[in-house]
């Protein structure tokens, strides 16, 4: 029809006996996911529900997503191919750890880093229930999740809300050049893409004034994932001791910027009004 809105063509309606919705998307039937991505997109932050506690909330959700014996099949596959990916999941190397265990490295160094920022943030290293890998994408999960601190200050991105969005799109970047079927690694990304979907959208709905700050974190994640070795397969506990430079470039880490986003970050979770983002060095 002539008169019908350029938007609006296209449009082929599908009828259907069912009385629920079908998709053609798994994510999409799920009716746990789609009550979850409408609260983490649209909500406000508040102190009733705390933004990691949105993602306890959607690892188990994913988990029923899955398709486990694909996902194998794909690694298998996967390591045909890929002498980097098939030599670290043979070597299964993951550690154990403890915080205290930090406290010889000196400040300054990845591992003195890391103790200042675990400590003084009162953060635990492991964050999710500890259990033995019993296939490729539990060991992958496993070895993400000790690695994930890491990342931050590796990448540049500080432990902060804003600071979260570095080591996201690090690995929505690294992981892809790095895997060379964009179907496992997509598989490998799911954590991340929709973990970064809340801090993107929210910001701009509610938080508009640090959008310039939630930008600047994607581009300098992607710029580190996109010019960086395989973070995400190195073993990074040799390096440790080493200053925070020179571990960056025994890990090949490339293209790194440090940026201060605490004062963003608290802004983005209500604990500083709007004000306090005039920097002193701006006024």
């Amino acid at each position: 029809m002539p008169d019908l809105p350029y938007l609006a063509r296209g449009i082929m309606p599908v009828e259907t006996p069912s009385s629920v919705l079908v998709s053609s998307s798994k994510y999409l039937n799920n009716p746990r996911l789609r009550d979850w991505l409408a609260m983490i997109l649209l909500r406000r932050n508040g102190p009733d529900l705390p933004p990691p506690a949105e993602m306890y909330e959607f690892l188990p959700i994913l988990e029923e997503l899955r398709d486990h014996d694909a996902i194998e099949e794909m690694f298998m596959a996967e390591r045909r191919i890929n002498p980097e990916l098939d030599a670290w999941l043979s070597e299964g190397f993951y550690s154990t750890y403890s915080i205290d265990d930090f406290a010889q490295y000196a400040p300054g160094s990845l591992g003195g880093i890391f103790y200042q920022w675990i400590t003084q943030g009162n953060y635990e290293i492991q964050i999710t229930p500890w259990r033995e890998p019993k296939s490729q994408l539990e060991f992958y999960n496993l070895r993400s999740g000790q690695t994930h601190d890491f990342e931050h200050i590796l990448c540049g991105g500080g432990f902060n809300f804003m600071g979260e969005l570095v080591p996201y799109w690090y690995r929505l970047t690294n992981v892809f050049k790095h895997i060379r079927n964009p179907e496992l690694a997509a598989e490998l990304s799911l954590i991340q893409i929709f973990g970064s979907l809340r801090y993107t959208v929210r910001t701009i709905l509610h938080y508009p004034q640090v959008w310039n700050t939630c930008t600047d974190a994607i581009q300098r994640g992607m710029a580190v994932g996109k010019a960086s070795d395989a973070l995400f397969m190195k073993r990074l506990e040799p390096c440790f001791h080493l200053p925070l430079a020179e571990a960056r470039e025994a890990l090949g880490v490339r293209g790194a910027v440090d940026v201060d986003t605490d004062l963003e970050g608290a802004f983005w979770a209500e604990r500083v009004p709007a004000s306090a983002l005039v920097r002193p060095e701006l006024q």
